[in-house]
């Protein structure tokens, strides 16, 4: 098909603003999926995607769709609202030359909607603005449609009004897709950028691709110019949206290339396969480290595979090998945020049958010693002894209803936020300011929901590094130190951190045979400490008077055996303690 009858556009909006089910509706208006074959949220293919209901992994669909008698593709690339997942926001917008800019008529503009809205327009794209939900006819949209408007910079009657439930409206807003969005973009040379991939067994590394100058067929020769590797290609083609090979992948397209490449490796999202390197696609960089150990040791190498294999649909996902003396060997993982943590390991164990301890989330803090400096990610590595230590920090945009103003900045001074700067939008109030990221990482989302009752939502992207005065923080349960358990912790609030964290875990560990000291350390100090009473069984209770003499010894021979379970007992501290030890 003509590049002038291809249109690459993508979907953006804030988390729940009912992204994936319209385009349910495009699927079905387009006649891409038969109706018996339909459910909801199709391109969620994620089990986790479907649980929680959100997009996790961008999915790309080829749409046929007919417009004033002329034939048209349309390339949609459905993609995540959550801010941890805004670097697959930012791939598919390197793959499209449209966005539709997608708003929940009852909850309004959020803070993902105007950081999506700023990402595309950075990108250059045409967005299409849309209010959805409008069946449930709320109240306020009028004032909505202008507020809009006046956002993305056109007269309010170019808002379009569609029910992603009812497919009201949808039909207008795909033809303004092809009316309004540009054709794609193309290079003179044979290019395709790299924009997501997964692993199969028969074909190899299948690279998801959007293709920018020249084409693609089967088993012709071409190169990954990151590793500078020539392969030849096993398979080319469409998804449809399930795997459909084709004959040729041309310009302007999106498809996939299958590489038949068995090292995961040697493929990393950005990359270029063809003759020449595209430029402007930056890797992320994981702002957030936990280190994960497999629950049985035995597993090491099937953690290992497996995280090799979730890294190539998710390229924000690193890894490294990591060791601990008590919980063995395991990797250091770098994540985007607390969800982006959360949904792996939950990946992990859903996907690959594979249970994992966690240490506590961390994030890296530059430390100048009397040798230099050096990058510091995992607590138990950082110095006692420093000259100077900075720590990375966030700009973090709130917004809300302007009744819940009291609550935000109450909300700021819980957590360590800098001068609070305001602006109104309509009905709704933003607060923008800066925060440590080590803050952001705990429950602050949590936080921010409660205090606004649901309606308070926020977006941040990561500023620099900033000096603080911080000190690492161990535990020590039954004597031994638990490494998953340090942390780096404000001095200020040294004291009340280590109280908090001994009694948290007398409330959350179990009770064993023998007593358990918990104990917070900090530069050999112990700051905290709390104990956990040894079980008490009855030993004499089968015993009906008689001599006392014989219950003396049944007591000195179970006092013995509790002192051996405390020299030989190990306290194992389980994943969800380290879940709730999140919590703020």
């Amino acid at each position: 098909m003509e590049r002038n009858n291809i249109r690459n556009f993508c979907i953006i909006a804030h988390i729940d603003h009912g992204k994936s089910t319209l385009a349910d509706r495009f699927l079905e208006v387009t006649e891409t999926v038969s109706p018996h074959k339909m459910r909801a949220q199709y391109l969620d293919a994620l089990e986790l995607e479907r649980e929680r209901g959100i997009t996790i992994k961008m999915a790309p669909v080829r749409m046929n769709y007919k417009f004033e008698e002329e034939n048209y593709i349309l390339n949609l690339i459905d993609t995540p609202g959550h801010s941890d997942f805004s670097y697959e926001v930012s791939r598919a917008l390197k793959a499209v030359e449209g966005a539709i800019l997608l708003v929940d008529a009852a909850q309004g503009i959020q803070a993902q909607t105007l950081a999506n809205l700023e990402a595309a327009k950075r990108a250059g794209l045409k967005i299409i603005g849309a209010l959805n939900k409008v069946d449930l006819k709320p109240a306020g949209m009028e004032e909505l449609q202008i507020e809009l408007a006046e956002l993305i910079g056109v007269n309010p009657q170019e808002i379009h009004q569609v029910s992603g439930k009812t497919g009201e409206g949808v039909g207008d807003l795909l033809s303004d897709v092809v009316r309004l969005v540009p054709p794609p973009k193309l290079n003179p040379e044979r290019a395709a950028l790299i924009f997501s991939s997964l692993y199969d067994d028969h074909k190899g590394v299948i690279a998801f691709v959007r293709v920018f100058g020249g084409e693609f067929k089967r088993d012709t020769l071409t190169t990954l110019q990151a590793v500078s590797r020539e392969f030849k290609v096993k398979e080319v083609g469409y998804f449809t949206p399930e795997f459909t090979a084709g004959r040729t992948l041309r310009a302007g397209e999106v498809g996939y290339i299958a590489t038949g490449i068995k090292e995961p490796d040697a493929i990393r999202i950005g990359d270029t396969i063809g003759e020449t390197a595209l430029t402007g696609f930056q890797l992320p960089l994981p702002v957030m480290f936990v280190s994960l150990y497999p629950s049985d040791a035995s597993e090491y190498d099937d953690l290992k595979v497996a995280l090799g294999k979730l890294k190539l649909n998710d390229a924000s996902l690193t890894f490294t090998a990591d060791f601990s003396e008590v919980l063995g060997r395991g990797f250091k993982c770098g994540f985007l945020g607390r969800l982006h943590f959360e949904i792996t390991t939950q990946r992990l164990e859903q996907e690959f049958n594979l249970e994992v301890v966690s240490s506590f989330p961390s994030v890296a803090y530059k430390v100048l010693t009397a040798t230099g400096e050096e990058l510091v990610e995992n607590p138990k590595d950082f110095p006692e002894n420093y000259e100077k230590v900075w720590e990375p920090y966030v700009a973090v945009k709130m917004l809300a209803p302007q009744r819940f103003l009291a609550s935000l900045l109450e909300l700021t001074r819980v957590f360590r936020f800098g001068e609070v700067r305001t602006q109104t939008f309509s009905d709704q109030i933003q607060l923008v300011s800066e925060l440590p990221l080590s803050d952001l990482i705990l429950d602050f989302d949590d936080r921010l929901k409660s205090v606004s009752q649901g309606f308070a939502s926020f977006s941040y992207e990561l500023l620099g590094f900033k000096e603080a005065r911080v000190k690492k923080l161990d535990v020590l349960v039954a004597g031994e130190m638990v490494p998953g358990l340090s942390r780096i912790v404000p001095e200020d609030s040294l004291d009340r951190e280590a109280r908090k964290m001994a009694e948290r875990l007398k409330e959350l560990l179990p009770r064993q045979q023998f007593a358990q000291a918990i104990q917070a350390v900090t530069g050999g100090k112990i700051v905290a400490r709390e104990d956990i009473p040894a079980l008490k069984k009855n030993v004499t209770g089968h015993l009906y008077g008689g001599d006392r003499t014989r219950k003396m010894k049944l007591w000195k021979k179970q006092e013995k055996g509790k002192k051996k379970l405390k020299e030989r007992g190990r306290v194992t501290v389980a994943p969800e303690v380290f879940r709730e030890l999140l919590k703020k």
